[in-house]
């Protein structure tokens, strides 16, 4: 299997350098690597190219976000390498010596392919990361749990861009992430929409370290932010099939009660309900545009510029 490593870059250029590190340093290495440089000010991108030549670096001329990154980075592999898994994560995570290792072996003994295999995640510290902990599948049947747990895994329903292993020929039935999100909840449309219809597998013996700041969880105060939570989420809801109909009630009253939390526990909630009506009136009244759209300014002038097609999401 021939498994080409994407990572999305901003301003971490010597986080950047630790990761392709690790990469190059794996028991079983991908065979190639690709970087998005989203539009660094801090010369990641020649610091790449100085350090691993081999390295396929590609330097956007804005910041696309997360979500636009990855299309990009996960379009090029696809369109560049020939890949038959692709290895997604940022650049400011770090595999242990066996992430793809096991990964790898996690798959080969499941009785179903799984079409996503995610790491477990923890923080400097050891302890697992909360931000980045996949989602377990909540209608998974027992022979499926006993299936994945021959597997040494757990069904999953989604999982994070911070270390996942998914299929070619999987994005390449159902598209790339949808780059309008920008950020928050492209992972998880992207990762749901591939799992509709398929396997996935947590497996927490491939372990990465997320070199975030803090250990921040889940409910930590978004500000700002939140308006992209509750836009992309409904965009999510509306527009994606990423969810089957009887999914969506769950997820509906999980997000309903998520955001009440927010809310209750803010100490700005003037700014939480500021953010609130905006992303809900965009949420509503509006819809991804198409990744050309988003991603065209960022690659203008790129020699390998080319279309890049959003999920047909009706």
């Amino acid at each position: 299997m021939r498994v080409i490593a994407v990572v999305v870059a901003f301003n971490r250029r010597e986080l950047l350098l630790e990761c392709l590190t690790a990469l190059h340093e794996q028991t079983r290495r991908p065979d190639n690597i690709v970087v998005v440089d989203n539009a660094s000010t801090d010369g990641s991108s020649d610091a790449v190219r100085a350090r691993f030549p081999d390295v396929d670096v590609m330097r956007l001329a804005s910041n696309t976000g997360g979500a636009g990154g990855f299309a990009v980075a996960i379009e090029r592999a696809l369109t560049a390498h020939g890949p038959d898994l692709i290895w997604v994560m940022d650049d400011d995570t770090i595999p242990t010596p066996t992430a793809l290792e096991a990964m790898m072996k996690a798959r080969d003994l499941a009785r179903h392919t799984p079409a996503i295999v995610a790491s477990r995640v923890v923080w400097i510290d050891g302890v697992d990361h909360p931000m980045n902990t996949p989602r377990r599948k909540p209608l998974a049947s027992a022979a499926e749990r006993r299936e994945a747990a021959g597997a040494n895994g757990i069904p999953i329903r989604s999982a994070s861009f911070v270390s996942m292993l998914v299929e070619a020929d999987a994005v390449r039935a159902d598209g790339l992430p949808v780059a309008d999100y920008f950020l928050w909840n492209d992972d998880f449309e992207f990762t749901a929409r591939i799992l509709r219809r398929r396997r996935g597998l947590f497996v927490p013996s491939s372990v990465v370290v997320h070199k975030t700041r803090a250990r921040a969880d889940t409910d930590v105060d978004p500000g700002e932010r939140f308006y992209l939570e509750v836009r992309n989420k409904l965009w999510l809801f509306r527009t994606s099939n990423a969810l089957a109909w009887y999914e969506k009630p769950l997820y509906v009253a999980a997000t309903a009660r998520r955001w009440s939390r927010t809310y209750l526990r803010s100490s700005d909630r003037a700014t939480i309900s500021r953010t609130f009506r905006e992303g809900f009136r965009d949420g509503v009244h509006k819809r991804p545009r198409d990744n050309y759209d988003v991603l065209a300014p960022a690659r203008m002038g790129s020699p390998d510029d080319g279309h890049l097609t959003g999920e047909d999401s009706e």
